[in-house]
């Protein structure tokens, strides 16, 4: 083992001086901006490619070619003076990175993204402390820039932020922290008062440079990213996720006006500019401010056999596999409705396999997305293209609703609060106002749950009481796999 290390540090001591000697001159800096222009371009290309399933591959290769090209530029330049540490970090980096990316389930996709936020969070906050303890190491605390010290102290403030809210996310999403609202008296006054700490501790260290004060304000932020998102339920964790990729970007911006780069500047202005549209947007789906989001928090989730005894009392429709495949053998047109339960009961294959099936019989089938299904954006999407399910029959709310009234069978897949209909009829609901899928519209509706317990808003579904709306018990995954089989066995 010892000889191992002496022969790595042997390696990475040549590969520096290799490197150090074709860089000692340095380039142009005309060429070092030009290549920062082309990566910042193939960023936005990338990011105009996500923007749908049919380009998203094309757009994430375009995204890393782009980060390759920042990363040599980077390490070219003449004030990068030693490249050990930086080859190691890259090299356990990807190492790390690697093994994630090959053992990662996609339904663990949600708290794997909120803990990469988390990263980016606590490396501005690094890099803040560090470039301040070593510019008043150098320069003293008379003669820092007023400006200076507001880059550090805003870089180092949204990325405790970003840190501690992105691990309380990842461990609402894993199941480690309850996905319940933590809510007490005077939770708001609280955080807007930590908040107001953080503004003057900023002027304090404005106008006194001190190691001791940006550490408290740094402390202070990582309680404040804690409050913010401990109150935050399932129902609401899709716009969290999208609002802490969005802190994740301007944390990233503040790292660049520090350390004076301007690509990454521009890079974090872009995350953290399209992750607040996308906040945007996933709260006009919720018919929600993105204020009543962070500051309400409702969507507790509840164990699958909560409140089952409210439920009970109201009379509901259960039926078979058998009988929701005869259905679907007789109809011309099948509409399924994916939610969080396909993602945890892995039914996304069989689901596929159904399609297959069912396409072999000359039906016509689609799939309706809500905009907040599952537990971040897109998270339907992604599971549904892991099973090759073709991208021309999944459609968005808007695109699908009315079809349902034209759909002999609806086939909801682990969906609840985003195909309630008290969300148009209930003044008194939570959901009310919430734009929703119209699968009560169909002829059928066929419902895979393994209880009678409520969505993550906590409230009751009418839909399962229609009269043209059955339930089917079980998992998902088995459920599906035995809709196959009752569609096979009938020809």
């Amino acid at each position: 083992m010892h000889t191992m290390m002496n022969h790595f540090s042997q390696c990475l001591a040549s590969t520096e001086n290799v490197v150090g000697e074709a860089v000692s001159k340095g380039l142009h800096p005309d060429i070092y901006a030009a290549v920062y222009l082309v990566a910042a371009l193939l960023f936005i290309f990338g990011l105009k490619g996500l923007s749908s399933p049919r380009s998203a591959l094309r757009g994430n290769f375009m995204a890393m070619i782009g980060m390759l090209l920042a990363v040599i530029i980077t390490l070219m330049h003449p004030s990068v003076t030693g490249y050990t540490w930086i080859f190691a970090g890259l090299g356990l980096g990807a190492l790390v990175g690697s093994v994630l990316a090959l053992r990662i389930q996609m339904t663990s996709m949600p708290e794997l993204v909120a803990i990469l936020h988390s990263f980016v969070g606590l490396s501005a906050v690094l890099v803040a402390i560090g470039i301040f303890i070593k510019d008043l190491a150098l320069h003293g605390s008379d003669h820092l820039s007023s400006v200076f010290i507001v880059e550090v102290a805003l870089g180092s403030a949204i990325g405790a932020v970003t840190f501690t809210g992105s691990v309380v996310a990842f461990g609402k999403l894993k199941g480690v922290i309850s996905g319940k609202p933590l809510v007490f008296a005077c939770q708001h006054y609280l955080n807007l008062a930590l908040g107001i700490v953080v503004v003057v501790l900023s002027v304090v260290c404005v106008n006194a440079p001190s190691l001791s004060t940006l550490v408290l304000l740094t402390v202070i932020s990582l309680a404040l990213g804690y409050l913010i998102v401990v109150p935050i339920g399932g129902a609401d964790m899709p716009v969290i996720v999208s609002m802490l990729n969005s802190y994740s970007g301007w944390a990233a911006a503040a790292t660049g006006f520090t350390l004076g780069n301007h690509l990454l500047i521009a890079t974090g202005a872009l995350v953290g500019s399209s992750g607040a549209i996308l906040s945007f947007i996933m709260c006009k789906a919720m018919n929600r401010s993105f204020f009543s989001v962070v500051l309400g928090g409702f969507g507790g989730e509840t164990t699958d056999d909560g409140g089952a005894g409210d439920h009970e009392q109201k009379p509901f429709n259960s039926s078979g596999p058998e009988d929701a495949g005869f259905m679907m053998e007789n109809a011309t047109k099948v509409i399924i409705v994916p939610g969080y339960g396909m993602a945890v009961a892995h039914a996304q294959h069989a689901i596929k396999e159904l399609f297959d099936t069912l396409k072999k019989m000359d039906i016509e089938v689609k799939f309706a997305i809500h905009p907040v299904a599952g537990r971040m954006p897109g998270h339907m999407n992604v599971l549904l293209a892991e099973a090759d399910i073709p991208y021309d029959v999944v459609a968005e709310l808007e695109e699908i609703n009315n079809e349902f009234a034209t759909a002999q069978v609806a086939l909801v897949v682990g969906a609840n609060d985003i195909l309630n209909p008290a969300a148009k009829t209930d003044k008194d609901s939570p959901l009310y106002g919430m734009p929703i899928l119209d699968a009560y519209k169909a002829g059928q509706v066929f419902v895979c749950k393994r209880s009678m317990s409520s969505g993550y808003a906590g409230v009751d579904n009418d839909l399962f009481y229609y009269d043209n709306c059955s339930l089917i018990f079980g998992d998902a995954k088995e459920t599906c796999e035995a809709l196959v089989e009752a569609l096979k066995s009938s020809k």
